[in-house]
């Protein structure tokens, strides 16, 4: 791996940890649950080859620190960390951006609050569930993970949030053992670090945001919309599945499922290249 620069941006309540590496154009990348800028590592340098690409710990993970820890998340806050991104990096031209899951939605939010500032957004498998005919149902997920978080605590929550993300709330049959990067493996820890940030403020928050679908259609040209091939029937996908047809836009499948990003880095940044030229 090529090793990045490193830097601090002040922002409204929050210290940013980012990352940049490369040349060329440049390439923001939002990143999704629990993970920062290292949620990219597999990716950042096969990408740096064409573009300048910048990752970031979002506000409250990793080495992004608030203010307030108790501080309550907005979407449109996360958007303006973004954009502030943007402003520091490439104050001279819009600049493309890649959000996967609720980094996915920061990206769709950041394109419609600020479009002169995005080229080309490609957002996988943003949970938009707002979107959802059956929007009611999950948002009973999402009270009901908060309610396990309140009183039961961190496992049994996450316990009840995966239930309620897999395929039509079937059980999960066994899957087969991946055997993860190095990279990906050592970032357990962290990941483990954050999960009560995630559940606690995260996941009721983004969850429960719901886009501007006619601003998003008046920009349709520069939103790529992005599933996992093997996320099919799950609810991650379906938001996306939903909009790309509302919308009149293709639907592209990467490798693997919502972590594709991790379990298949070498095809999924390949396609990751192709959807920011299209």
């Amino acid at each position: 791996m090529t090793d990045p620069t490193i830097g601090s941006l002040r922002v409204n309540g929050a210290d940013l940890h980012y990352e940049v590496r490369g040349q060329g154009p440049l390439l923001l990348l939002i990143p999704g649950g629990t993970g920062g800028a290292a949620s990219f590592d597999g990716i950042a340098d096969c990408l740096a080859a064409e573009y300048t690409v910048a990752t970031y710990d979002p506000r409250g993970m990793s080495r992004s620190t608030l203010d307030d820890p108790d501080a309550e998340q907005r979407v449109a806050e996360h958007a303006d960390d973004a954009f502030r991104m943007l402003e520091l990096l490439s104050s001279d031209e819009p600049a493309r951006v890649f959000g996967a899951s609720s980094g996915a939605i920061v990206a769709v939010h950041l394109l419609t609050a600020r479009p002169e500032r995005v080229a080309r957004v490609v957002a996988h498998e943003p949970p938009l569930v707002e979107v959802l005919p059956d929007a009611s149902e999950h948002r009973a997920l999402i009270a009901r993970v908060k309610e396990t978080f309140r009183t039961q605590g961190l496992m049994p929550a996450m316990a009840a949030f995966a239930a309620g993300l897999k395929k039509d709330g079937a059980a999960t049959a066994p899957e087969a053992e991946i055997e993860l990067p190095p990279q990906a493996a050592a970032r357990a820890e962290q990941t483990m670090a954050n999960l009560p940030y995630f559940v606690g403020r995260i996941v009721p928050a983004f969850m429960s945001y719901a886009p501007d679908i006619q601003r998003l259609k008046a920009l349709s040209d520069r939103l790529v919309l992005a599933c996992g091939e093997d996320s099919r029937g799950e609810l991650p996908y379906r938001p996306a599945a939903f909009l790309a047809e509302h919308l009149g836009t293709e639907l592209h499948h990467f490798p693997g499922g919502h972590t594709g990003l991790t379990t298949h880095p070498a095809e999924y940044g390949e396609l990751l290249r192709k959807a920011l030229r299209a």
